[in-house]
């Protein structure tokens, strides 16, 4: 599989893997990804799902295609890269970058290599990767994120999808038990690569005063330093006047790492980014703030109300221009509660 970038990508692929190992229970699979997305995968090779990442930094090399470091692993990539033979190459992201990739990667005898054949809605797409592959798969164009991959695997393969997608990402016991006994806590998501999918700081304080006073305490992760700094000045917003911080300042964790403490959150409320994904995956409470009508192609997905309760669904998108109220995200968030009528109603803060 070449999958490469980005967060949000990334995740939404995650379950071809589960998808595949149901329907072909002995297939062996490597992944090809960006270094820097290595490490949400780790669960897939602790558990055998995956038997190899194997990792470029291509985004890196650029910078420098010719220094000699740059050389150096670009010809431990590919030595790795060909190491062994495939009955299938699948190019799941549809890029002049991937379809290298894919070419590189060595075939078994009868192997063939698959890709997409044509763009859909709101995705990037070349066309080197329909002139590399020896069989190119149509796909419908208005089509989820998520499910493009899912349909791509499974008519390159010649198998039935699951109708509910498995990402994989199981909480493990321990922090299932860890997160029950300490004060519930959510994560405000507000870091995404687009300064235009953002959300005012001033409503992620309103919202953040709103759980408080539910009780819960607001947890900040950041993955720069520009995150960092809105992540403290809402933390300083919300701790203001307050005996005990009740909002705290993640440190900055590897991908691995900072899945484990989403999956402690009682919930995560976010933007359009990578992380809310995972909380999706984690199949945590979550609600995802849209400030683009594009939720359809890259927001949760209807169908995971069995496990919130009837009628109930655990994650829920918000969409509005500019963009959505605190009020709209505030409402979201009770609908995905297993107990709704156990949590109070929006009651404005002097």
């Amino acid at each position: 599989m070449v999958k490469l970038s980005s967060l949000g990508d990334v995740v939404h692929t995650l379950p071809v893997v589960q998808d595949i190992l149901a329907a072909r229970p002995g297939a062996q699979i490597d992944w090809v990804v960006e270094q820097a997305f290595a490490p949400l995968l780790s669960p897939l090779l602790a558990s055998g799902h995956v038997q190899h990442v194997i990792t470029c930094a291509l985004r890196r090399w650029r910078k420098a295609p010719l220094a000699a470091a740059t050389r150096a692993e670009w010809c431990a990539f590919k030595k790795q890269l060909q190491a062994v033979p495939y009955d299938a190459v699948i190019d799941l992201q549809g890029l002049t970058k991937s379809a290298v990739v894919a070419r590189l990667a060595r075939l078994a005898p009868g192997g063939k290599r698959y890709a997409l054949a044509n763009q859909t809605e709101g995705s990037a797409y070349e066309a080197p990767t329909r002139w590399v592959a020896d069989v190119a798969i149509t796909m419908e164009p208005h089509i989820h994120a998520m499910q493009r991959g899912r349909e791509l695997c499974a008519r390159a393969l010649g198998y039935t999808l699951p109708s509910v997608p498995d990402f994989g990402l199981k909480v493990p016991p321990a922090l299932m038990e860890r997160a029950q006994n300490a004060p519930e806590i959510i994560a405000f998501v507000h870091g995404t690569s687009r300064a235009d999918k953002q959300w005012p700081m001033e409503n992620w304080i309103t919202l953040g005063r709103q759980f408080m006073a539910q009780g819960y305490r607001i947890a900040l992760p950041h993955g720069s330093a520009d995150e960092l700094a809105t992540s403290q000045a809402i933390a300083a917003g919300l701790n203001a006047g307050s005996a005990e911080d009740q909002a705290i300042v993640w440190p900055r964790l590897q991908l691995d790492a900072l899945t484990q403490h989403l999956a402690q959150c009682a919930g995560v409320i976010g933007v359009d980014s990578g992380l809310s994904h995972i909380a999706v995956a984690l199949d945590l409470p979550h609600v995802q703030i849209y400030n683009f009508d594009t939720a359809w192609r890259t927001g949760p997905l209807s169908g995971s109300a069995d496990s919130a309760g009837p009628g109930l669904q655990r994650q829920l998108s918000v969409f509005a221009q500019p963009t959505p109220s605190v009020q709209a995200v505030w409402d979201a968030w009770l609908s995905c509660q297993p107990l709704p009528t156990q949590v109070s109603e929006w009651a404005p803060l002097p």
